[in-house]
């Protein structure tokens, strides 16, 4: 690994019915993204964790396997494991309060509600760490949330966020090689 590696790590729920669902957006990038650098996954402690390279620049790819509720755990073992600083993390996540395809970055900021996000500022003690949103949109009734995330994008969705998971991974790619912020300009 070079000297300031990257740790990509997608938020999700490990199990075969969570699969493609909203709730699980964030490790569909990290899939995209290991398709794209050719990395390939082994178990390490709670998550399944790759590394590769991007432009010179080492890029790790984790897939926590705690259920969302419970993703601080896997990050903080992580971050361990590795050394890293907070700065060389990204947590990618869904997000219901952006449009569907959104993206935003951000160096730090509250959970937005978010339970995963929550539980790994709690067990981080703080809020001090970058993370990806991608937007899954909020086009459910009343008191559906819970179904809304953790149900499949639609077909009409379908185009949307593929288009946006190769774009997190551009986004990816750039905090890797240039900087958070050079991403957070060319992609927010």
């Amino acid at each position: 690994m070079s000297a300031s590696p990257l740790l990509v790590i997608g938020l999700g729920n490990p199990g075969a019915e969570y699969e493609g669902s909203r709730h699980n957006v964030g490790y569909q990038v990290v899939d995209a993204l290991a398709d794209r650098l050719g990395v390939s996954f082994e178990h390490q402690q709670n998550a399944l964790v790759g590394w590769g390279t991007h432009e010179g620049e080492t890029v790790g790819l984790a897939l926590p396997l705690t259920y969302m509720n419970r993703s601080g755990n896997a990050v903080v073992s992580l971050r361990e494991q590795h050394d890293l600083g907070l700065d060389q993390l990204l947590i990618i996540v869904d997000d219901l309060h952006l449009p569907l395809g959104a993206l935003r970055l951000r160096p730090n900021g509250s959970s937005g509600g978010h339970n995963g996000l929550a539980h790994i500022a709690r067990r981080l003690d703080t809020t001090e760490y970058p993370r990806l949103r991608v937007g899954i949109g909020n086009d459910f009734p009343e008191g559906e949330q819970v179904d809304y995330v953790l149900s499949p994008f639609s077909d009409g969705q379908k185009s949307t966020i593929r288009d946006a998971i190769t774009e997190a991974g551009d986004a990816i790619l750039t905090v890797a090689h240039d900087d958070l912020e050079a991403a957070m300009n060319q992609f927010n």
